[in-house]
């Protein structure tokens, strides 16, 4: 008989209000909706104390009162590693808590090596940018930190988001014998190429092969786990993204011309090359239409450029990082939304332009698509097919709105409750009692 309600160690790198992308959001909405059917403590490098969970014991490490934090030692003994450092990599500082420590049964002494041994650790982890230069550093320091706090913690399963925890996930494994689930939301081989083999794919490749379960957030993000790092199908266990309902609205806009929107990271996964070809595509038939750049990223200063070269740049509009209200203005006033991704895992961002009654148009390379049948798609390369359909949405009201209703209905069956009805039975495949 397995667990009905599990105790979940989850490990996050980013959360609300702190958020960078579509990982936070995510990891907000399975805690949140997870934490109604099991037991759900959540380990992150950085929290607001304003905003709380319910139900979700949250532990920032920015927060973290090592002074007052109480050890609770178990009086069972595990059957622990001989060798808990499991990730063969060339990044440094990296090293493992003593197993002989762990072999032994705890006492006041210990609480006070661990105590010293966070404190240590913690007045090294930098909270400022998770994502600058020092991440792999930053990665393998929360992999310290967060092993050591899982001592005092009673869990039954580990849930790691994304390779930033995957090595903390490896860690505790090694040191409890609890089982390991990974989430992925996104891989490097989707940031990069499928050609790359750099030390944060070989991160997420030893993960997989130790972790005893992965969830990917799509089929399209599985088979990419399966293909590219060679993981056996039986081991891939897809659940879709949900999405948080919000009361939409439509505004007024300030544009003379139709609006035509991409949101997002302006990288070269999300395709923003792709957006500017197949704009000029559409502005030769439909020259009153403005489109909008959303987001920031490495590419950000060579699409301002290519704008000018292409003489298109009284066409487009650069918004640099918008907040989540602006973000929701801009849905609201939008009349097609475009995901042109050479690679997508999921695409949150296209679930949320639909809410507002916007239609999407979505490459074949992202997960989303698997979850807005009704949506019109095209290979990323294909920006003929792309131009295409953006201009039958933006000629055509009865195609326009057939897009939106078809939407809404698709719309109804994603929910975060129900991934996390699909992710607890995912648990039940490794918990036995």
């Amino acid at each position: 008989m397995t667990k009905t309600r599990p105790k979940v160690l989850m490990l996050g790198w980013e959360f609300p209000p702190l958020l960078n992308g579509g990982l936070g959001v995510a990891c907000y909405g399975i805690a949140k909706s997870l934490s109604k059917i099991a037991e759900v403590s959540l380990i992150i490098p950085k929290s607001d104390l304003n905003f709380i969970t319910e139900n979700v014991d949250t532990i920032g490490l920015n927060h973290l009162d090592i002074e007052n934090f109480k050890i609770n030692y178990k009086s069972k003994e595990y059957e622990f590693l001989n060798d808990v450092s499991l990730v063969e990599s060339n990044l440094s500082p990296y090293q493992t808590f003593e197993a002989e420590i762990l072999k032994n049964k705890y006492d006041t002494e210990d609480e006070k090596i661990i105590k010293t041994k966070i404190r240590s650790e913690l007045n090294v982890f930098d909270t400022n940018d998770l994502y600058d230069g020092a991440i792999g550093e930053r990665v393998y320091n929360f992999a310290k930190i967060a092993s050591l706090l899982a001592l005092h913690r009673d869990f039954d399963v580990i849930h790691a988001h994304d390779w930033m925890t995957f090595v903390a996930g490896m860690e505790i494994k090694a040191i409890t014998g609890k089982p390991l689930v990974l989430h992925v939301h996104s891989l490097e081989v989707d940031r990069n190429s499928t050609e790359t083999k750099n030390w944060v794919y070989q991160i997420e490749r030893k993960a997989m092969e130790y972790a005893d379960v992965i969830i990917p957030v799509s089929f399209y993000t599985g088979n990419m786990i399966h293909v590219h790092y060679n993981i056996k199908q039986e081991k891939i266990k897809p659940v879709h993204n949900g999405i948080e309902q919000i009361q939409a609205f439509r505004s007024e806009s300030s544009l003379p011309e139709k609006v035509v929107l991409f949101l997002g990271r302006v990288t070269g996964q999300k395709g923003p090359e792709y957006f500017f070809e197949t704009a000029a595509k559409v502005l030769e038939f439909m020259p009153n239409t403005r489109f909008v750049m959303a987001g920031t990223g490495n590419l950000l200063k060579d699409m301002i450029e290519m704008g000018a070269f292409k003489q298109m740049s009284n066409r487009f509009h650069f918004t640099g990082f918008l907040s989540p209200e602006k973000v929701r203005q801009l849905y609201s006033i939008a009349d097609v939304y475009v995901m042109p991704s050479v690679s997508e895992p999921f695409g949150l961002s296209a679930l949320e332009a639909a809410q507002f009654g916007v239609p999407v148009v979505l490459s074949k390379q992202s997960g989303v698509a698997e979850v807005l049948p009704s949506a019109l798609k095209a290979d990323y390369w294909d920006i003929d097919k792309m131009a295409s359909n953006i201009i039958s949405v933006l000629k055509y009201k009865g195609l326009r709105d057939q897009l939106v209703k078809d939407a809404y209905q698709d719309l109804a069956k994603i929910n975060w409750d129900y991934t996390a009805q699909n992710i607890l039975l995912v648990y039940k495949t490794i918990l036995k009692d």
